[in-house]
């Protein structure tokens, strides 16, 4: 089962852990991200993350089952809201499950490092001095590059 959610609303991270459970299930990994003050300095009012309807959907779809092609993964859950969000407001929520831990962890963190330079999501952060786009960062590039996988598939 993949389940992907683009959405405003808050999720409930409990929920969402409860949803990727099952009795054959030994290990369920989690990520979820906070929207952190990054701004030079730390005057961030708000991150406002916009995404393209479909195409989004899609590649987080693609992003999952290249995952459970690689490891097996039972469930994932991937959740990434949109919309104005405030520091400390959670953003995104990646939910591996799979009989075995080593498969859920590979998975969650395969998965947010694609998701993080490959998901047609922009952010803007809104600060004291304006808004300003942020840019793709090279240390999420070279999280991506660690997976190799794409020459196998």
């Amino acid at each position: 089962m993949i389940k992907i959610s683009i959405q405003n609303e808050e999720f409930d991270v409990t929920a969402e852990i409860k949803q990727l459970s099952s009795k054959s299930i030994g290990a369920i990994a989690t990520f979820c991200g906070m929207v952190r003050d990054s701004s030079k300095d730390s005057s961030l009012i708000s991150l406002t993350l916009e995404h393209y309807p479909g195409m989004s959907e899609a590649t987080l779809e693609e992003i999952a089952q290249k995952a459970k092609k690689e490891w097996p993964i039972d469930s994932i859950t991937i959740v990434h809201r949109v919309g104005r969000l405030k520091p400390e407001e959670m953003i995104v929520f990646v939910g591996c499950a799979s009989a075995h831990r080593h498969a859920a962890f590979d998975g969650c963190q395969y998965i947010m490092d694609y998701l993080k330079t490959d998901a047609p999501f922009w952010k803007a952060e809104e600060t004291k001095d304006g808004r300003t786009w942020v840019s793709e960062r090279e240390n999420d590039k070279a999280a991506k590059k660690r997976w190799h996988l794409e020459e196998s598939n």
